[in-house]
């Protein structure tokens, strides 16, 4: 063994213990969690709904759910939304649109959103209508869309 791979193995060796001094690895898996983590059934514990929009004009509430439908916070969310909003919001009537809005500002939860969308939890009944069932055709990505990415504003 010639003299610069052996310098190199003391190296890669010096660095691995002086990071995980710094940074522990072992014991981190506790920190995480597979279990679905569900509000406290504590009836002092209110969560507010969102301000109801009477009268918004329609392109105005279009604008809003593209708006809302982009930013939800969490990634899952956001590229499902956003690539079905894309995909159908010019195509749905009046009401879906008001079922699609009762959708995305009713629960308080995103989570639950993508559980009903992807059928890990069944959908509560409040929430199961035709748009609901158009989402989650769109989350089976039927046609294998590259859905990587938000699409394009335009």
């Amino acid at each position: 063994m010639n003299s610069a791979s052996i310098l190199s193995r003391y190296i890669s060796k010096t660095v691995v213990k002086s990071v995980t001094k710094k940074f522990p690895i072992a014991g981190c898996t506790k920190f995480f969690s597979s279990d679905i983590v569900n509000p406290p059934d504590d009836p002092s514990f209110i969560i507010p709904r969102p301000k109801s929009r009477e009268n918004e004009p329609l392109d105005q509430r279009k604008a809003r759910l593209l708006y809302q439908s982009r930013k939800r916070g969490m990634l899952e969310n956001d590229l499902l939304l956003s690539t079905f909003v894309a995909k159908y919001l010019d195509k749905l009537t009046v009401e879906q649109i008001d079922d699609y809005d009762n959708l995305i500002n009713g629960p308080s939860n995103d989570w639950d959103i993508y559980y009903w969308a992807t059928n890990i939890k069944p959908t509560p009944e409040e929430y199961n209508h035709e748009v609901m069932d158009m989402l989650k055709m769109h989350c089976k990505n039927l046609n294998k869309e590259s859905r990587i990415r938000q699409p394009d504003l335009n």
